[in-house]
């Protein structure tokens, strides 16, 4: 077995145990930390426009890898996708989305730079949980544009990454697998486990009490003006007796 080999077997399991302790450790010590340090009412101007393309792009790209990943090759050729097919319709979607996170999270930069009050409230680890964040947006597209340019060419990561990764989440680890991709996908995933690692210890964290429920809750049944001195209820349900 090479030291590459040992090296893909071993180090996302190190990534993973800090992502779970290193929440663990951040929910149970630092509670009070836990949260975006929002800088809204210093500057909202550029934060409306980065933010938003900064949080789709990054919701695309994840879907996006999450599919690749997880979905095997033979899985979609069963159900008459062929490779060509499912690597183009995969590769412009990801390029835009890429694309949008990247201005985006540029905008977030510039906007902490050139903003007296939210660069006086950057921290050192803001700094690095950027430059992590923005080297691995950069890595990730620059891997998506090699693999178009490359046309038949083209390394196919469905034989050699994802099998890989699933292996992880298996116990199982084949990080033979993981090998034999090119330096563009070894530079891409270390990165990417870095990023992880180090999340936990970020603003980032905040991402895994995002308010999904807000989705999924019944409208909210408010009081109107005009009606609140009659005793009748106004919102977007209908009334309800008795209310």
């Amino acid at each position: 077995m090479s030291a590459g080999e040992i090296f893909w077997d071993i180090v996302p399991y190190v990534a993973l145990a800090m992502i779970i302790v290193g929440t663990w450790w951040r929910y149970r010590y630092d509670k009070f930390g836990w949260t975006t340090r929002s800088s809204q009412l210093y500057e909202s101007r550029l934060l409306r426009i980065g933010s938003p393309l900064f949080h789709f792009g990054m919701l695309v790209v994840i879907l996006g890898h999450v599919i690749g990943l997880l979905i095997p090759e033979s899985w979609t050729e069963a159900v008459g996708i062929s490779e060509h097919m499912y690597h183009w319709g995969a590769a412009i979607p990801g390029v835009i989305a890429g694309v949008a996170t990247l201005i985006g999270v540029a905008l977030l930069v510039y906007r902490r730079r050139t903003s007296g009050p939210v660069f006086s409230a950057t921290t050192l680890n803001d700094k690095i949980m950027y430059l992590v964040l923005v080297a691995a947006i950069v890595a990730g597209l620059a891997t998506t544009m090699i693999g178009a340019f490359e046309g038949n060419e083209a390394h196919n990561y469905r034989e050699t990454v994802s099998p890989w990764f699933r292996s992880i989440w298996i116990l199982q680890p084949r990080g033979d697998l993981m090998a034999e991709a090119p330096l563009s996908f070894h530079i891409h995933v270390m990165i990417a486990l870095v990023l992880f690692a180090i999340w936990p210890f970020t603003r980032l964290v905040h991402a895994f009490s995002a308010p999904f429920a807000y989705l999924f809750r019944p409208y909210i049944v408010y009081r109107g003006r005009d009606e609140a001195s009659k005793g009748q209820l106004v919102g977007s349900q209908p009334r309800r007796r008795g209310w």
